[in-house]
This record gives C-alpha cells, structure tokens and sequence, in this order.
C-alpha cells in the first residue's frame, strides 16, 4: 500500500527541537499550527494546496491518533485540492459525538458509516468515502476533477459502479444531486484537474463534447492533444506551465521549441488550434472567447446557472 504523500517541507514541534530560542521567537520560522513551525522562506515559496498539506501534517504531528476526512484525507492520497482549504478535517468516530469546529480544525461526524485506511503514520477515510462526501460538497467542476482523479488511481473499490451502488446505499442525501452529475461525465481519460475543470465549463458554455486524448501521425511523429472537436476539426490544449519549467534554463528552452514545433505541425494538418490555461476555466468569459476565436459555435445557451459555480469555493 502506498505511503500517504509526504510534508512539502519538514515541520519542527516546540519541545522536541535542541535547547535554544523558543521556536515562537525564531524570526526565520513561521507558524503552521499550535506548536508546529517551519522554515519561513520554504513556506512562502509553497502554492496553497501544499501549504495545506503541510498543515495537515502538522495537525498528524499534535493529534497522532487523528482519522483525517473530506479535503485532508484528499490531500494524504494524493487526490486534488483547491486553493488552500480553511480547515482541516478530522473524523469523529464517536457515535454520539457532534461536528464542530476550532482553531483550525473541523472535527466530522457522519449518519453513514466510514471505511477507514490505516497506514504506518497514520489514518484517513479511504479513497472511497473521501471522493463521494467532497463531490456533495465541492463546486460540481471541482468535484468532477476529483472524481476523475479517484477513477484515474484505480484504488480499489473506486469504479463508476462501486461509487454509484455506495452512494445509493447512503442515508446521507446532501448534494446527491451533484454527486450525480459528477458520477455521470467523470472521465479518468482527463490527465488533469485542468482538463477536468475544463471539460465541465466546455460543456455549461454550450460547446459540443469533445474527444478526450486524441492522437494524431502527421510528419512521422506521434502527437496527443487534450481536446479534439472532430466535426470542426478543431484542437483544443489545456495547459499547465508547470511542465515547461525544469529548474534548467537549456531543458526549458528545448521543451518549448518542441511543444512550438508540435503546435505548428498540428496546425498544418487541422482546421483550428486553441490554448488555454486553468485561469480561463474559472473565468469562462475568457475561454468562450478562445473556443470561438478558434472557429468553435456554442449548439446549445450557457448553463449560467452552473457556470456562477465557478465564482466561488466555499470550502
């Protein structure tokens, strides 16, 4: 069984450091939970949603015994996150137990019962339960990215059916709805949560569906997009330019001249080609734009009421 996914940066706990300055006085460290600190300059440097994973660890530190649920036990396994979440989430196995929260932390109790999975350093509510309680909570593009994610892991018992028959079985109703939607167009093709979110707005934009990692042989290579609308014989790529820096300026370098070289070749042979990042998924004024520029008509009106989901992440 595989380890949960380890701390973005390592975590000092007040009292099990050497004798010196109070780790509260250490100008270099920054706080991460009640007595948990790490190095400031790593910890800015850290994207939200591993500032989060890092506070999850912190809280495993204090709480050894903790079962982590919803976007906690999501951040263990590897499973997408959104901005960085306000809490973290503990399960509650007490049967006569109530949700609450404080300082930071949100503890659970279900109507339902939870699988729990237990690892060497600790515990979570498997992959199962964690995927179905965020797709009733979650805006439905979010959602639907980690559903995706949870298919594309093929962890056991994480099929379209096994979700569908366990959701079913649930008393717990909220989102059922959602949850749903979500199970009807997950797709473990996607290789993103950008192409996940994407996909959602596409279709709440009115645009046709399109094919999922389509390849394409042009000029003796082997070239797959994201997106490909086949009818208009438009292309469509989801990017993260994450996977262009490589920390080498002459490797940077060589994959951007080859991804240009691709584009063009992919060009050559099809009717439209578009870009796009993850910001435009969430702002879906500025991907209609793109898809339309690219030669694509909407077939159907916007769903305004699903794309207004994207305005805001409660959790």
């Amino acid at each position: 069984m595989a380890a949960f996914v380890p701390s973005p940066v390592a975590l000092l706990l007040a009292g099990r450091t050497p004798a010196g300055k109070p780790l509260h006085r250490n100008t270099s460290l920054t706080r991460v939970h009640s007595r948990v600190y790490a190095k400031k300059e790593e910890w800015d440097a850290l994207a939200p949603w591993d500032r989060y994973l890092a506070r999850v660890h912190a809280v495993r530190l204090i709480r050894p015994g903790s079962v982590f649920c919803l976007e906690s036990s999501a951040a263990l396994l590897g499973l997408p996150i959104f901005g960085e979440p306000r809490y973290v989430h503990v399960f509650n196995e007490w049967p006569d137990a109530h949700s609450t929260s404080s300082a930071g932390l949100a503890f659970h109790t279900f109507i339902d019962e939870r699988a729990i999975t237990v690892k060497d350093e600790g515990a979570v509510v498997d992959v199962a339960d964690t995927v179905l309680d965020l797709c009733r909570v979650l805006p439905p593009a979010f959602a639907l990215a980690v559903m995706d994610a949870a298919l594309r892991s093929a962890a056991p018992g994480v099929t379209r059916s096994a979700l569908l028959e366990r959701a079913r079985g649930q008393t717990w109703k909220r989102g059922i709805r959602r949850l749903e939607w979500v199970l009807a167009e997950a797709n473990p093709v996607a290789e993103s949560v950008a192409e996940s979110v994407g996909r959602a707005v596409i279709g709440w934009l009115g645009y046709p569906r399109p094919d999922l990692q389509t390849e394409f042989r042009y000029e003796g290579a082997i070239d797959r997009v994201d997106f490909y609308w086949r009818a208009q014989r438009v292309i469509g790529e989801s990017d993260g330019y994450a996977k262009y820096r490589t920390g080498d300026i002459e490797r940077s370098e060589s994959r951007l001249v080859s991804e240009k070289q691709r584009e063009d070749r992919l060009r050559r042979h099809e009717a439209g080609f578009v870009r796009w990042s993850f910001s435009d998924d969430v702002h879906p004024e500025r991907l209609d734009r793109k898809l339309r520029c690219a030669g694509l008509q909407p077939i159907r009106p916007q769903d305004t009421g699903m794309l207004m989901t994207l305005r805001r992440n409660p959790r």
